[in-house]
């Protein structure tokens, strides 16, 4: 199989257990984790001052055998060859364990876009997807917001794809309302999310209305998730984000909460809870656990001082291997970001159905589809765990797995 050279992808252990226990021969299993493609371009601009800079940009195309290339593009410092790439595969087994005919890909810039003016940020964004032109369209491969991209910056691009190729909406997910963009999309995440937690809650017989919940991480995810949780019933005791963590025993008030953070950005100076620092959030005596903030943030450094019943992955990779081989151990079942988080891409991918089809959905049936996709996924990884005894991480990838091999045994390839 191939070396992993990222830090990013921690899920190697998970891969190779899956395969073992699919049965699946070593030349089918290298196939699959074969990216089939991987482009470098330089991407020129002008920056405000007149002067041309460059910068590197990449797109890994990881599997297409049950459709499109699909994922993200991020504008971060540390995107590397070896990240995206990482990146790529994970995007092809979360569209197959959600049963998306998608396959995985991924994309990004080195870049601080906090070094740069709005202006110099499209110009980039422009220069970059003109770049990555010859290998994307709407029946090729499809990308979508992440760190540090938005829907602005995805209108940016549908716009320079649509002045080569005609108006495309197709092109991209994640987009404003305005340019085809789908109701329902900014809080997908975290609905989904909310969703696995009670699915979970189901499944180990806890009562969704007694249970307490800590999230690390109050940006977009972590935010709508406990939106929806505390319409469960569920009672949030602590949150945090990159200002720190606020603690109240008897449950926060959520609705007040999110509104402060949707219009400042952060929790700090909303009045509420006793101030706590990260690690102090992480050690609370809770029922679920929610990490959405940065992946590695539960390590072998911190996973004794846990305190929780369930560990709900909402960020990607938030427990290394170290940690969860640590908590399987403990008993503290670790519900993997494969599933939890794959609501956003099941909602890209309504948009992208949508934008095809040129017919606009209301947000109830996209948030009905959206939780039949989430249950019916949930039971079936569940359903594998109890089958072959083994933790959700490893079966939520035997279910994703095998679902690549059998598309790609039926194709013939």
């Amino acid at each position: 199989m191939l070396k992993k050279t990222s830090s990013i992808n921690a899920t190697s252990g998970a891969y190779e257990r899956a395969v073992e226990l699919l049965g699946l021969k070593p030349n089918v299993a290298g196939a699959l984790e074969m990216p089939d493609r991987e482009l470098t371009v330089e991407v020129p601009f002008r920056r405000d001052n007149g002067e041309v800079a460059s910068l590197l940009g990449f797109r890994v195309q990881h599997n297409n055998t049950r459709g499109p290339f699909k994922g993200g593009i991020r504008y971060h410092p540390h995107v590397d060859l070896a990240e995206v790439r990482s990146l790529a595969t994970l995007m092809t087994w979360k569209t197959a364990l959600l049963d998306i005919p998608y396959g995985g890909g991924k994309g990004g810039i080195a870049i601080n876009p906090s070094e740069y003016s709005i202006y110099e940020l499209e110009r980039l964004s422009r220069k970059f997807f003109r770049a990555i032109d010859p290998v994307i369209g709407p029946n090729i491969d499809i990308p979508a917001p992440d760190v540090n991209t938005n829907a602005q910056v995805m209108g940016w691009f549908m716009d320079e794809y649509s002045q080569a190729h005609g108006y495309t909406p197709a092109i991209v997910t994640g987009k404003p309302l305005e340019l085809g963009g789908s109701e329902g999309r900014e809080h997908a995440t975290g609905k989904g999310t909310a969703i696995t937690v009670r699915e979970t809650a189901k499944k180990w017989d806890i009562d969704l209305d007694k249970s307490t919940i800590v999230i690390q991480g109050f940006g977009n995810v972590g935010s709508f998730t406990a939106k929806f949780l505390d319409e469960y019933g569920c009672k949030i005791i602590a949150v945090s984000d990159v200002t720190g963590g606020v603690y109240e025993l008897d449950g926060l008030e959520i609705s007040s909460l999110f509104d402060y953070n949707y219009k400042n950005k952060t929790i700090k100076g909303s009045g509420q809870g006793k101030k706590i620092t990260n690690d102090e959030l992480l050690a609370l005596e809770c029922d679920f656990l929610i990490p959405a903030a940065l992946g590695g943030a539960i390590n072998k450094d911190n996973v004794d001082t846990l305190n929780c019943k369930f560990v709900i992955e909402a960020a990607n990779g938030p427990v290394t291997q170290k940690a969860a081989e640590n908590l399987w151990k403990k008993g503290i079942p670790v519900i993997p970001d494969i599933l939890t988080n794959a609501g956003g891409v099941t909602v890209s991918y309504f948009e992208w159905v949508q934008n095809l089809q040129q017919f606009k959905w209301e947000l109830e049936e996209v948030d009905t589809k959206l939780e039949t996709k989430m249950v019916k996924a949930f039971n079936e990884v569940y359903n594998m765990k109890v089958e072959k005894k083994v933790s959700m991480r490893i079966a939520s990838f035997m279910v994703a797995i095998n679902r690549v091999a059998r598309s790609y045994h039926l194709r013939g390839v």
